[in-house]
C-alpha cells in the first residue's frame, strides 16, 4: 500500500507495534471509539411549508403533479379524442327542423260564464313546466304519429339507422355484413296496426326536443331524424296535435260541466217540489193564508191596515176636539173663519149692519116709537135671531163631528186589540211555516242559478278559444344538425383532459411513497442533504467517472452538504443505510467515498452488509476475506483491506456470509475496528444493510458518528421510511439527514434540474442527460 502508516507485513518494525495495537484495541472494546459530541443540524428548511394551514390550496403542487404525469394525461386525452373522432365519423347524419309556438297563460274569455272562468293555479313556473311536460307526453306523441298517417313500416326503416357502434363493428367484421346492410335490414314486422303506431310513437318521443326561450312565452319544438322532410313534418304535426289536444281538453271540461249541471238541476228541482208541497200542506193544516208580494198572513195584513186607520182616526178626533173647544170658547159670532165659510152668518151680519145704519139715520129724524123705526127695529131683531140660530147650528155641527171622531177612534181601538191577539196567535203558529218557506225560497234561487249556468255553458261549449298558437312552422332543413365534428372534438378534448387529470390525481393520492424533498421534510422531519437524479442512458459507473455529469455533481453537492451537517464537519464514521434493499445505498457510499478521496482525504469504505453484499461485485474485488473474517477472528487488519484502484480509497468487503451477522456486529471487535480506522483514516464510510427486518443497521448506527438514510424516490414507502427512522432513533443513532436517489428530474415536475448549468462548459445536452 502506498501509505506507510498502515501495516504492510511482519518484516517491518512498525508492523509489530500496529499489530499489537490492533490486538489491544480488539480487547479494549468500544471505550476507545471516538464518539463526537457534535449534533446534526436540525434546521428544517421547509418548516413554513409543513405548518401551512390545511385549508390552503397549493396550486404549484397540483401543477407539479400534472407535469409529472403528463404522459398519462396526454395519453388519456388522445384516446378520448380518438374515440370522439371515430364516433363522429361513423355516426348517422341527423337533420333538425324547428317549430316555434306561443303558449299564453290566460285564455281570452269570449263569453263570461258564471262559475266557468278558467282559474290557473300556482305561479308561471308551475304552469309552463306543466305545458313542457305535456309536450313530452306519450299521448301527444301517439296523436302526432297517428296524424302523420304512416302507411306501413317503409318510413320506419329509413328512420332506424344503425348506430356508430354497429357501423364500427361492420367495419371491423366485413364478413358479418356492411353498414349498408345494417341500414337496409328491415325492422321487426309489426303484428298489428297498434304495434306500428306504438313503434312510431317511440320515434316521435325520441326525436322531439322541447326548448323554451327564456323570459318569453315562446317554445321551440326541435325534431331530429335522418330524413330532412320527415323532421319538418313531425315538428309541425306535434305542434298541431298539441293545439288540438288543448282545445279538446277545454271542450271536454265544458261537456263535463254541462252534464254535471244537468244532474244538479234534477236534484234541486226535486228538492224544490218537495219543499213547496210541505209548505202548502202545513198552511192548510194551520189555516195560514198569505197574500200580496210580502207573503204576510191576512191577519197581519188587516192588523197593519187597521193600525193605519186608527192613526188616521186619532188625528181626525184630535182635530175635531180642537175645533169643538175653539167653538165653545168663542163668544157670539167670533167663530173661526173656516167654521163660518159655508154659513149665512156673514150675509146676515152685513144685512143687519145696513139696517142699523138706516135705523141710526132715521133715529135722528124719528123717535123709536115711530112705525118706521119699529119696523126697522123688528127687522134688526129678526136678523139677530137668525144669526143666533145659525151660530148654534154651527156649534152643534162641530160638536157632532167631534163626537163622531171620538166614537170612531174608540171602535178602531177595540178592533185593533182583537186583531193584535189574532196576529200573535198566527205568528206563533207560523214558526214552522216560515222555516218551510225559507227552504222553498232557497231551493228556488239555487234552481234558477243552476238553470242560468246550464244555458250559458251550452253556449260557451260551442266556442274554441285557444291560448296556444304557432309562430313559425318548421321547414325542411338545408343541412345536417349532427354530428358536429368540431363540437365533438372539443368535448372529447375537454372530457379527456378532465379524465386524465382525475386519473393522474387519483394515482398520485394512491401513491404512498416518498417522491420529493418536500415529502421527506414533512414526513420524516429530516433535512435532505442531496438529490441524486435518475440515470437514463448511463450506468452508475459511467456517470461517476463523468465528472461533468449531473450524477457526479449531485454527489459532490452531497459531499459539501455533509461538511456542514454537524458542528464538527463530516462525521468521522458515517453509516449509509436505507429502509429496504435496492434503494441506492451502495452506489451512494461508493460515490461519496470517491468524492472524499478526490478531496485528498484517506478514505476507508466498509461493506457491512453481511447478508447481501454487492460492493465487491461493483469494484471487482474478491470476497474471500473481508469484514466477516476480521470480526470472526482474523488478527491482521492488513489482511482484509483491499485497494479500490483509486488513490486514497481503500475498501473492506463483506467477506464470506456468516450464519449469525448480528452476533458478529455486536462483538467488541467491530468497535475496536472502527476506533482504529478512525485514527488511521480521515474518513470512514460504512455501506450498511437495510433497516427493515434486520437488526444489523441499528447496531451499526449506534456505533457510527452519523447516519445518512437513503430514500429511493417513488419507491420507498412512507410507512417503511418512518418505521426505519424510529428503529434507528431507538438505537440512539445520530441522524444527520437523508439522501434522495433515483429522482426523475424530467418527469417529477418539481423543478429540480441538474443539467442547466453544465452548458457553462460547453457539454452537449445529450451528454448532460
Amino acid at each position: 500500500m502506498p501509505d506507510d502508516n498502515l501495516p504492510l507485513g511482519p518484516g517491518d518494525d512498525q508492523d509489530k507495534d500496529k499489530d499489537k495495537g490492533l490486538a489491544d484495541h480488539l480487547e479494549e472494546g468500544e471505550s476507545q471509539l471516538p464518539v463526537r459530541s457534535t449534533r446534526a443540524l436540525s434546521v428544517d428548511l421547509f418548516d413554513d411549508d409543513s405548518e401551512k394551514d390545511g385549508d390552503e390550496i397549493d396550486l404549484l403542487w397540483y401543477w407539479h403533479i400534472i407535469v409529472k404525469r403528463r404522459r398519462l394525461v396526454l395519453s388519456v386525452v388522445a384516446a378520448v379524442v380518438l374515440i370522439a373522432l371515430i364516433k363522429t365519423l361513423l355516426a348517422t347524419s341527423m337533420y333538425r327542423a324547428t317549430t316555434v309556438i306561443q303558449i299564453d297563460r290566460n285564455l281570452q274569455q269570449i263569453v263570461q260564464v258564471q262559475g266557468m272562468q278558467q282559474v290557473q293555479g300556482g305561479d308561471d313556473y308551475d304552469f309552463y313546466q306543466t305545458q313542457y311536460e305535456l309536450l313530452k307526453s306519450r299521448a301527444l306523441a301517439e296523436r302526432a304519429a297517428d296524424e302523420l298517417g304512416l302507411a306501413g313500416s317503409a318510413e320506419l326503416k329509413q328512420l332506424h339507422q344503425p348506430s356508430w357502434l354497429q357501423r364500427l363493428e361492420s367495419l371491423l367484421s366485413p364478413g358479418a355484413g356492411g353498414a349498408d346492410d345494417a341500414v337496409v335490414k328491415p325492422t321487426p314486422s309489426a303484428s298489428s296496426a297498434q304495434d306500428q303506431l306504438r313503434s312510431f310513437t317511440g320515434v316521435i318521443q325520441g326525436g322531439l326536443t322541447v326548448d323554451p326561450i327564456p323570459d318569453s312565452a315562446l317554445v321551440r319544438l326541435h325534431f331530429d331524424s335522418p330524413v330532412p322532410a320527415f323532421s319538418a313534418r313531425a315538428a309541425n304535426a306535434v305542434a298541431d296535435a298539441f293545439i288540438a289536444q288543448a282545445i279538446e281538453r277545454r271542450f271536454g271540461a265544458s261537456s263535463y260541466a254541462k252534464k254535471y249541471l244537468e244532474d244538479q238541476l234534477a236534484q234541486v228541482k226535486g228538492k224544490l217540489e218537495a219543499s213547496e208541497s210541505q209548505l202548502v200542506d202545513f198552511a192548510q193544516q194551520e189555516g195560514i193564508v198569505t197574500g200580496g208580494n210580502d207573503q204576510q198572513s191576512l191577519v197581519s195584513q188587516n192588523l197593519t191596515q187597521l193600525n193605519s186607520e186608527l192613526a188616521a182616526a186619532q188625528s181626525q178626533r184630535i182635530r175635531a176636539e180642537a175645533r169643538w173647544r175653539e167653538a165653545q170658547s168663542a163668544r157670539g159670532a167670533a167663530l173661526p173663519a173656516d167654521m163660518l165659510a159655508n154659513s149665512i152668518v156673514r150675509p146676515l151680519q152685513q144685512q143687519r149692519a145696513e139696517l142699523m145704519g138706516q135705523y141710526q139715520q132715521q133715529l135722528q129724524i124719528y123717535k123709536p116709537d115711530y112705525p118706521t123705526m119699529r119696523q126697522l127695529k123688528g127687522q134688526i131683531d129678526e136678523i139677530d135671531k137668525q144669526v143666533g140660530n145659525e151660530l148654534a147650528n154651527i156649534r152643534a155641527s162641530v160638536k157632532a163631528e167631534y163626537d163622531a171622531a171620538q166614537s170612531q177612534e174608540s171602535l178602531l181601538t177595540g178592533k185593533l186589540a182583537m186583531l193584535r191577539d189574532q196576529t200573535l196567535d198566527v205568528d206563533k203558529r207560523s214558526i214552522r211555516y216560515n222555516i218551510l218557506k225559507r227552504e222553498v225560497d232557497t231551493n228556488r234561487q239555487l234552481y234558477d242559478s243552476l238553470l242560468q249556468n246550464y244555458k250559458e255553458t251550452g253556449v260557451a261549449g260551442n266556442l274554441s278559444a285557444n291560448n296556444i298558437s304557432i309562430v313559425d312552422r318548421a321547414e325542411v332543413p338545408g343541412g345536417r344538425f349532427s354530428p358536429n365534428l368540431n363540437k365533438n372534438l372539443a368535448i372529447g378534448l375537454f372530457a379527456g383532459l378532465v379524465l386524465g387529470l382525475l386519473l393522474a390525481f387519483l394515482l398520485e393520492f394512491l401513491d404512498d411513497t416518498l417522491k420529493t424533498p418536500q415529502d421527506i421534510e414533512q414526513r420524516l422531519r429530516l433535512p435532505v442533504l442531496g438529490i441524486i437524479p435518475k440515470l437514463i442512458k448511463q450506468s452508475p459507473e459511467e456517470a461517476t467517472h463523468d465528472l461533468r455529469s449531473a450524477f457526479s455533481e449531485s454527489y459532490r453537492s452531497v459531499r459539501t452538504a455533509l461538511q456542514f451537517s454537524t458542528e464538527g464537519g463530516v462525521p468521522k464514521v458515517l453509516l449509509i443505510t436505507s429502509a429496504g434493499a435496492g434503494e441506492g445505498k451502495t452506489t451512494s457510499a461508493l460515490a461519496l467515498a470517491r468524492n472524499f478521496a478526490q478531496m485528498g482525504k484517506r478514505v476507508l469504505l466498509i461493506d457491512a452488509d453481511l447478508r447481501n453484499p454487492s460492493l465487491h461485485k461493483t469494484l471487482g474485488i474478491s470476497s474471500e476475506v473481508g469484514l466477516s473474517s476480521l470480526l470472526a477472528g482474523a488478527p491482521l487488519l492488513t489482511g482484509v483491506i483491499h485497494e479500490s484502484g483509486e488513490d486514497r480509497l481503500e475498501v473492506i468487503v463483506a467477506g464470506p456470509l456468516p450464519p449469525n451477522p448480528a452476533e458478529l456486529l455486536l462483538g467488541s471487535k467491530l468497535v475496536s475496528l472502527l476506533s482504529l480506522a478512525a485514527r488511521i483514516y480521515d474518513q470512514v464510510i460504512i455501506d450498511g444493510p437495510p433497516v427493515l427486518g434486520l437488526a444489523d443497521a441499528p447496531i451499526l448506527a449506534s456505533l457510527a458518528n452519523g447516519t445518512l438514510l437513503v430514500v429511493h424516490s417513488g419507491e420507498t414507502r412512507i410507512a417503511n421510511a418512518q418505521i426505519s427512522l424510529k428503529r434507528l432513533q431507538g438505537a440512539r443513532a445520530h441522524m444527520i439527514g437523508t439522501l434522495l436517489t433515483q429522482y426523475d428530474t424530467q418527469g417529477a415536475g418539481y423543478g429540480y434540474a441538474y443539467g442547466g448549468y453544465h452548458a457553462y462548459g460547453g457539454v452537449p445536452r445529450l451528454e448532460r442527460e
